[in-house]
């Protein structure tokens, strides 16, 4: 039985998990070059939409077998808290294209991805969501027998920003680097973000959020915990720190930095020390910086906001570290078994990566993925959407 302080705790979650995606709007619009912000902005809203309609007939049912199909006055019982549970768990779900988005910008079509983000909320993430958070094909029992422990994935390094970003990786894979991105001797050309501000607003809302992302995952008042919240803050100002540090005062690096330290804290904020929080953020801070410039300048993948270092890399160690820093010998509130955070992260990224590969290549196959290069070159906000940013000023 809920009560109405229940219903009131996790629509405050939902609407603070639904202002991230303003953040996630502006980050990719501070760092994009100039003609392409008004798809950034177009893109990240319009997916939302999608993943609504999506997880509403499709996705919720997968993961959790209900629907919602009865007469109002039954979905309004417990003063309707399952419906703000949905819209809750639908601000995650709509999180996962919201990532893909800043992987793929300056050269990916408008519908294609769209189509896209239908196919991730309503069947890819809600697949994984399922057996985590569900118990979905007797996966978590096995591994609570097998190994003494569930996955535990509190508020999703894995299950939604590590699958998030598995999945930006193949669409990234698919579609190549933007075109004067390398060169054909190997030289790199740099494409700087056009708005630090935006950027740093991006990442503002995105990092006050995140404390309605990880402390209302309790998802009930009785539930609240003040230590997910403080975990949540020394993982964040240590990600900052470290990305100050390995960036190089960078601030591009510097913003994605207290980003990087919440991805890696989801999992377990529930049951490490903050100490273990703190050393979770500083060691995903440096994994962000280090990832980023590995991925963009050695392996030349061309992950226009660096999505999968920072969601797809950070969120498995993320996973890997709630088995290390939740241990009680480490201070932790125990009830976690490492093997069984490593096979949990690894099932994440195998669901991820194939189920985006598969539904990119087959977008790629029927419709294609890319602009032309002549829209490219004009920028995707005139290609797609027929006006700039600042129409009156260019």
């Amino acid at each position: 039985m809920h009560t109405a302080n229940d219903v009131l705790f996790i629509l405050l979650g939902a609407i603070m998990v639904l202002a991230m995606h303003a953040g996630f709007a502006f980050l990719e619009v501070g760092t994009v070059r100039k003609k392409n912000q008004v798809n950034a902005l177009v893109k990240i809203i319009v997916d939302f939409a999608i993943s609504t309609i999506a997880y509403f007939f499709i996705g919720y049912g997968i993961a959790y077998n209900l629907h919602f199909f009865d007469a109002a006055p039954t979905l309004n019982e417990n003063y309707g808290y399952g419906l703000v549970k949905f819209f809750f768990l639908l601000t995650f779900a709509a999180a996962i294209p919201a990532i893909v988005s800043g992987g793929i910008a300056e050269r990916a079509k408008f519908y294609p991805q769209l189509i896209a983000t239908f196919f991730i909320a309503g069947f890819i993430y809600p697949f994984f969501e399922g057996i985590s958070w569900n118990g979905a094909f007797g996966i978590q029992d096995w591994l609570n027998s097998t190994y003494g422990a569930n996955f535990h994935d509190f508020a999703g390094s894995i299950v939604v920003h590590a699958v998030g970003g598995w999945i930006a990786l193949a669409a990234v894979l698919h579609l190549g680097p933007r075109h004067g991105r390398y060169g054909k001797k190997g030289e790199i050309f740099a494409h700087p973000p056009s708005n630090i501000p935006f950027l740093a607003l991006g990442a503002w809302i995105l990092t006050v959020g995140w404390f309605g992302f990880n402390v209302m995952s309790a998802q009930a008042i009785e539930g609240i915990s003040g230590l997910v919240a403080i975990n949540s803050l020394m993982a964040m100002v240590g990600g900052i720190l470290a990305s100050c540090l390995a960036g190089k005062n960078d601030p591009g690096f510097v913003h994605n930095g207290p980003l990087a330290g919440l991805v890696a804290v989801c999992a377990g904020s529930d049951i490490m020390h903050p100490l273990g929080a703190l050393i979770t953020g500083l060691v995903a801070g440096s994994l962000f910086v280090f990832t980023f410039t590995l991925t963009q300048n050695k392996w030349k993948i061309d992950d226009v906001l660096g999505v999968w270092p920072l969601h797809g890399l950070c969120g498995v160690w993320g996973g890997i570290a709630a088995g290390i820093f939740g241990q009680v010998a480490l201070g932790g509130m125990g009830g976690v078994s490492l093997m069984s955070q490593l096979i949990g992260t690894t099932l994440g990224i195998m669901i991820a990566f194939v189920g985006g590969f598969i539904v990119y290549g087959l977008l790629k196959l029927l419709l294609g993925l890319r602009l032309s290069q002549e829209q490219e070159y004009e920028g995707a906000d005139l290609s797609i959407h027929k006006i700039t940013a600042t129409p009156n000023n260019d």
